[in-house]
């Protein structure tokens, strides 16, 4: 069901949105990992801070998307990217993927600046990953004329064990996870419009 290109190189010209994001998803994690004094005050300056969002620093609602606390964090999140997102790249084109992606991520961080207190401080690119499984799931629950049932119930099963672990974990922001999933579903709906159907079809078996 993911095919993915059989090098890096091939990877980068086939997948470009979903590589860029990869890239700065590890040379933002590489960057901040290092010992350096100076870099503190960018990354206070760039994290999720509920209390700054709410005084006007809006860039909050975008830049944590592409941070991470620590290198599972990191991990995981381009892990998820990296399955799931060239598949839908290809099918709804560069502009369309990115919109969702980004939009994913600022939709859950605006959910986290209203319902969470104004202490509150957040990184991760999990809204932006959630919004990828709200898209996948409107199209394997609607538009069965493009994902088969099987492949259905194996991203629907594959989704479920990804809440389940964001639920499960104890620093995780389960709000962030849920209407990154909504958004993401709600967009669905016009962004799947007429997508490359030779590349997005999934015959039935």
């Amino acid at each position: 069901m993911f095919q993915h290109a059989s090098d890096v190189r091939s990877f980068v010209r086939l997948y470009p949105v979903v590589a860029a994001l990869l890239l700065v998803h590890i040379a933002a994690w590489l960057l901040f990992s290092l010992p350096l004094t100076a870099l503190e005050p960018i990354w206070q300056y760039a994290v999720g801070t509920n209390g700054a969002i709410r005084h006007g620093e809006y860039w909050r609602l975008v830049s944590p998307i592409v941070l991470h606390r620590d290198f599972h964090h990191m991990a995981v999140n381009s892990l998820s990217l990296w399955l799931f997102g060239p598949w839908l790249e290809h099918a709804l084109g560069k502009r369309k993927f990115l919109f969702l992606y980004i939009g994913g991520g600022i939709g859950a961080n605006v959910a986290t600046l209203f319902l969470l207190p104004p202490l509150y401080t957040h990184v991760g690119a999990s809204g932006a990953i959630f919004a990828l499984f709200g898209m996948y799931s409107y199209l394997a629950l609607f538009r069965r004329d493009l994902v088969a049932p099987r492949h259905a119930q194996l991203l629907l099963s594959v989704m479920a064990v990804h809440l389940l672990l964001g639920i499960m974990t104890p620093d995780g922001n389960l709000l962030a996870h849920l209407f990154g999933f909504a958004v993401g579903g709600l967009l669905a709906p016009f962004l799947s419009i007429r997508p490359k159907r030779p590349s997005f079809y999934m015959p039935r078996l």
